[in-house]
């Protein structure tokens, strides 16, 4: 993506509400997927790192790794969250095979540089027998706006489309959920209706109240989540896939 956006995502992953929920979700699905909270981890796709700080400090048995093709982010993202981070392509990742308990794939799969197929193949081939990929993707080719462009977005999915890509690969389908649902509504608007004319990048500074307001229904969707529930639709996908014992 432009490099304009990973600094803004280092800017922001640590206090943005939308940022918080996405961690939060994570680390739901992490507790409620792995059997024990330890063993290695590697977020596929790392970014700047706040994800991968966000989950050492949830689980300070799991020992982390993250992976980037951008290596300003990958050493933002070792300084962020003191675990070892390489520079590299998830199309090939430079792992072998079976050394992972989960492997975490957020706002990855979608961009125009990533074979999302071989990406998934490559946590298959990663991951321990029983090991859990947990994948985060934008929703819906419809639903594309001027974000996509700031971020090289090459495709957007259905929660079938997801859920093939990890049943492709050989995963059992644990878990699929459309999630951002709450706020769809006001994302349609934005997106095909107050079109930004330039710039248009969703990751920005929000006035205390709506933050604290988007911040608190994301909290009460995910406190729908945390009851095992599915929602029929929404602004993002998130699936859990488990290897094969």
């Amino acid at each position: 993506m432009e490099n304009i956006e990973y600094r803004k995502l280092a800017e922001m992953e640590d206090h943005m509400w939308w940022f918080r929920a996405l961690h939060a979700n994570f680390l739901m699905l992490l507790g409620r997927f792995l059997e024990e909270p330890k063993g290695r981890l590697l977020d596929e796709g790392c970014g700047t790192g706040g994800q991968l700080f966000s989950i050492r400090r949830a689980f300070p048995g799991i020992d982390a790794f993250g992976i980037d093709i951008s290596p300003w982010a990958a050493a933002m993202a070792r300084e962020k969250s003191g675990a070892r981070v390489t520079v590299g392509s998830v199309n090939e990742l430079p792992f072998a095979d079976g050394q992972f308990a989960a492997i975490v794939s957020s706002d990855v799969l979608y961009h125009a540089r990533v074979d999302d197929a071989a990406a998934v193949r490559g946590a298959y081939r990663c991951l321990a027998p029983g090991g859990v990929l947990i994948i985060h993707a934008p929703a819906y080719e419809w639903l594309r706006g001027a974000h996509d462009e700031q971020v090289h977005t090459a495709r957007r999915y259905t929660r079938s489309g997801v859920s093939d890509l990890l049943t492709e690969a050989g995963f059992n389908l644990a878990y699929t959920t459309y999630w951002n649902t709450l706020l769809f509504p006001l994302m349609v608007l934005r997106r095909k209706v107050f079109r930004p004319r330039e710039g248009g990048s969703d990751v920005m500074a929000y006035p205390a109240l709506v933050e604290a307001l988007f911040g608190g229904v994301m909290a009460i969707e995910l406190g729908l989540l945390r009851l095992g529930l599915w929602l029929p639709f929404g602004g993002s996908v998130m699936a859990v896939g488990v290897k094969h014992d």
